[in-house]
């Protein structure tokens, strides 16, 4: 069953890498042809962590993309930036670079909120560095979607953010250190609130092992689960080396998307037609789930 996918998590694809610093408005427009062509209805194009005037120059590139082609202005649903309010720790800043993470800062958000000019829909951030959750609070009042990530937030932090208008929990299980406290961790403190957030899965068979995801998906209520792709310009190409935002990402035969070291993920070589292969090649949920968590709950999130 083919579906119209919708992506709130999509780095580049196809050769194409959305946080290139010299990425071209045509660069998105043909991405947005490609993506079309593969069933991708919708999607978020996604900036990770970078300085404040990089990702303002990206911005106005996405912006320009929307307002001159007819595609891009259907198929970009906004503009997700993956921080840079993120926790700098190892284990918790994943591929971003940490030197460029920082506190949550309101300056810094209306300069984000205005290179976006009304086209910043979603917001990760870490609870931990927004105390108070006065930006929290800030981007939700102005119809930002915030999500919290690639953080080591309490769980009174994150109950804390809720009250703020914290919406979500992106990629759980991922963007953690490989050893944590057993009981007293992120990935429990989430599922411990997995009725009040909605919780976005990477479902490439690599970044959770099918199992777990398996698991996942029957723990998170169906309604407030949705997959993403977390593409990065390797998807839909195979093994290669590429680049995402100056850094080298290595995909090996099987498929996953590796920092040189090989020792931890740099997004993924997927988009969400493989991985609703994923789903069903390992008998994760019904067809009528996988239409809710690859599209009908991403619809309801950008549209509410």
């Amino acid at each position: 069953m083919k579906l119209p996918y919708i992506d709130l998590q999509l780095n580049g694809a196809f050769g194409i890498d959305l946080n290139n610093p010299a990425l071209e408005v045509d660069q998105v427009v043909a991405l947005c042809g490609k993506l079309h062509a593969i069933g991708v209805e919708r999607f978020l194009p996604t900036l990770i962590t970078a300085p404040v005037e990089r990702l303002e120059r990206l911005m106005e590139q996405l912006v320009k993309a929307k307002g001159q082609d007819s595609l891009a202005a259907k198929m970009i649903a906004g503009i997700h930036l993956e921080g840079p309010f993120l926790s700098a720790e190892p284990g918790y800043i994943g591929a971003h670079p940490p030197d460029a993470a920082c506190d949550a800062n309101r300056a810094i958000a209306e300069r984000l909120l205005e290179a976006g000019q009304g086209s910043l829909q979603l917001m990760t951030l870490a609870p931990e560095r927004d105390p108070g959750g006065e930006v929290t609070r800030y981007l939700s009042d102005r119809g930002v979607i915030v999500f919290a990530g690639h953080t080591n937030a309490s769980f009174v932090q994150l109950q804390q953010a809720i009250d703020q208008g914290l919406r979500g929990f992106t990629h759980l299980g991922n963007a953690t250190p490989p050893q944590m406290p057993r009981h007293d961790n992120i990935l429990w403190r989430v599922l411990g609130l997995r009725d009040q957030l909605v919780i976005t899965l990477i479902a490439d068979g690599h970044h959770l092992p099918p199992f777990l995801l398996k698991t996942l998906l029957e723990l998170i209520p169906t309604q407030r689960a949705i997959l993403v792709s977390d593409a990065v310009a390797a998807a839909g190409l195979g093994p290669g080396t590429y680049q995402l935002a100056g850094q080298t990402v290595l995909v090996g035969q099987d498929g996953a998307a590796r920092s040189p070291n090989g020792l931890h993920f740099v997004g993924s070589a997927a988009t969400l037609p493989v991985m609703h292969q994923v789903l069903l090649e390992h008998r994760i949920g019904s067809p009528e789930q996988h239409q809710l968590w690859l599209s009908d709950n991403a619809r309801q999130l950008l549209d509410a």
